[in-house]
């Protein structure tokens, strides 16, 4: 018999933020390893910047930044920058 896909509504965040534009720049952290994610999960957080767990980015925000973030909101925090 084949194994159904049964969602598990303990795993990831409950809630995510808004995905609100700032006009400034973002920093982010990597909280969570990309050990035993996705092969794309690992890439896209090697397209930010981010190399290994605890490792920080300051990236000016785009929509384009914005979809990389929501592939891997698990694995990161997201806080904007004050200037």
């Amino acid at each position: 018999m084949a194994r159904t896909f049964v969602w598990h509504p303990g795993k990831g965040p409950k809630t995510t933020g808004k995905n609100e534009l700032t006009t400034g720049k973002v920093r982010i952290k990597q909280v969570r390893s990309g050990i035993g994610h996705s092969w794309r999960m690992n890439l896209t957080l090697e397209a930010i910047g981010l190399k290994h767990h605890q490792d920080e980015v300051i990236k000016q925000d785009s929509p384009a930044l914005r979809g990389q973030l929501k592939q891997v909101r698990h694995l990161i925090e997201v806080v904007p920058v004050e200037e």
